[in-house]
């Protein structure tokens, strides 16, 4: 979002902004892509560039609606992954200079398999029956068709 502002004028940030989230709210990745193509091409008429971004952008933009829906809400944020990465330099600034690199691999390691722990005792990040049927897919007949990517 902050980039597709960032070709907008700030008068016209709310507005660009409300039109994009759009794309979000939309219940499946099929109706999110053709809203996304709808407001990029509503949006090019004023500001070419900002078109250009949706269009290149679109795949990894959208690229979490083919998750489970009760994921989603996970997905569209890095905090948790940036969260665990202050906790991995957190703990390797306490050591300062490592003696081996082996040294590294097993105090990153145990970070790692202590907050694998707590997500799995505590948390519940992702719930575990939503994790099997991203797994196992249930099949469907049908195969949503998408509408040719402008050119």
């Amino acid at each position: 979002m902050r980039n597709a502002l960032a070709h907008v004028g700030k008068a016209q940030q709310s507005m660009a902004s409300a039109a994009l989230r759009q794309a979000f709210l939309q219940p499946d990745q099929a109706s999110a892509r053709q809203t996304w193509r709808h407001v990029a091409d509503q949006l090019r008429e004023r500001w070419p560039k900002l078109g250009t971004l949706m269009d290149d952008s679109e795949d990894d933009v959208l690229a979490y609606m083919a998750f489970p829906a009760q994921h989603r809400t996970k997905l569209h944020s890095t905090n948790p992954l940036e969260r665990l990465n202050k906790e991995v330099k957190r703990r390797a600034d306490v050591v300062g200079i490592f003696p081996s690199e082996p040294s590294i691999i097993r105090l990153i390691g145990a970070v790692l398999l202590e907050a694998n722990d707590e997500w799995q005792m505590q948390h519940r990040y992702m719930g575990v029956e939503a994790m099997g049927e991203m797994l196992n897919p249930v099949p469907t007949n049908e195969t949503p068709q998408l509408p040719p990517r402008p050119a």
